[in-house]
């Protein structure tokens, strides 16, 4: 037996997310106008590679940035697009990471004079947030990191006492209260 099966797995990143799309070309277009996404790759296929089955679909990718790619499945034979609706519409999201403060003001600026609604900036302590939705229901976020290296460090030693906790009681630990301290004030929690 190799050595190497004994070893966990070494990632070497995200190679690409996949989600579902109700229109693969509304879909691209909104990311390219929206966030600026380049269309780089299409699969389209009868059958599934992996197991098979016929169920025609188109696959597209969509460059994030810094090497991280979104991808989409249109699958019309499908039953229609749905969302876990056990699931809050807030918790399942992606987020993408921009420059500044100043490049997430100006990219809700931006995505705003579309006719979208935007939520935020939203404070996190450690990076400031926006939300919006794109045309499939899959909410979108935007953050700029904020965060000292003091605060990082801070965070990661108290991680996994915090996980621990919760593990034991179902409530939320107070390790790292100062995060979000600004955004229960602003709505009205203390």
């Amino acid at each position: 037996m190799s050595d190497v099966a004994n070893h966990p797995v070494k990632l070497g990143g995200v190679h690409h997310a996949a989600y579902r799309c109700k229109d693969a070309k509304e879909t691209v277009e909104w990311y390219g106008k929206v966030l600026g996404m380049d269309y780089t790759t299409a699969f389209a296929e009868d059958h599934v590679p992996s197991t098979g089955d016929y169920d025609p679909y188109m696959h597209v990718f969509l460059d994030a940035g810094n090497g991280n790619i979104l991808a989409f499945f249109e699958l019309p034979n499908q039953k229609d697009m749905g969302r876990d609706e056990n699931t809050p519409a807030w918790v399942q999201h992606l987020a993408f990471k921009v420059g500044s403060e100043e490049e997430l003001l100006a990219a809700k600026e931006h995505v705003e004079s579309l006719g979208i609604d935007v939520l935020g900036p939203t404070h996190h302590g450690i990076f400031k947030s926006i939300y919006f939705f794109d045309p499939n229901g899959h909410r979108v976020e935007l953050a700029a990191d904020i965060g000292t290296e003091e605060q990082y460090a801070e965070l990661k030693r108290v991680a996994p006492l915090m996980l621990d906790e919760w593990s034991q009681t179902k409530k939320a630990p107070r390790h790292a209260d100062w995060l979000h301290e600004l955004a229960r004030k602003e709505h009205g929690h203390s």
